[in-house]
């Protein structure tokens, strides 16, 4: 009985280690594409950092779109490791907008809603915790009415969603999408951030 039992057990233990080796190279391998299929890479991907680009019906050249007929969106990249950066927009005529904000492994670090800025308006400073100390030493007037919003990744992207319910409000709509600005905030004390 032993005899039986042994090569039995060697048999099965040899195919657990082939099979294990099979199955950690099949992950191996596929990693990259995983890796290169996540959301900050395709936000990424839709061009320069600091700039609102808006999505469509049909999946684009980064594999992103808009999946909701009713909510038009525009996504940007941005990058506070060489200072803060400022999302404004206004919102004329839009029934509803609202902003949320991922650092570069998808982890919503903030979200906003035109029920909750101030008058309705977009108007925000991103920046790490030593930028933000800087910005509140001396806070210029022009951002005294911004949402500050301090993060600890220097990298992440914005996703501006806006409501149209009906066709009326395509107008309103497109024109807060386009005039949208994420852009570096160009404020520096004596020292640099």
């Amino acid at each position: 009985m032993r005899r039986r039992l042994l090569p039995a057990l060697l048999i099965a233990c040899l195919a657990g280690v082939v099979g294990a080796a099979l199955l950690h190279l099949v992950i191996v391998l596929s990693l990259p594409s995983f890796s290169q299929r996540d959301a900050y890479t395709r936000v990424l991907a839709e061009g320069e950092i600091h700039q609102f680009y808006r999505l469509g019906d049909a999946p684009d050249r980064a594999g992103l779109q808009k999946d909701d007929p009713f909510i038009d969106l525009s996504v940007c990249g941005f990058d506070v490791s060489e200072g803060p950066v400022r999302l404004t927009a206004v919102a004329d005529g839009v029934p509803f907008w609202s902003l949320a904000l991922y650092d570069s492994a998808s982890n919503e670090v903030f979200s906003i809603n035109d029920r909750t800025s101030s008058g309705g308006r977009l108007d925000l400073v991103i920046a790490t915790p030593a930028q933000l100390t800087q910005l509140r030493k001396d806070l210029p007037e022009t951002i005294s009415q911004a949402i500050l919003v301090e993060t600890h990744s220097a990298d992440g992207y914005a996703v501006l969603r806006a409501l149209s319910p009906q066709t009326s409000y395509s107008a309103a709509v497109g024109q807060f999408l386009k005039q949208a600005t994420c852009a570096p905030f160009e404020w520096r004390l004596r020292s640099r951030f």
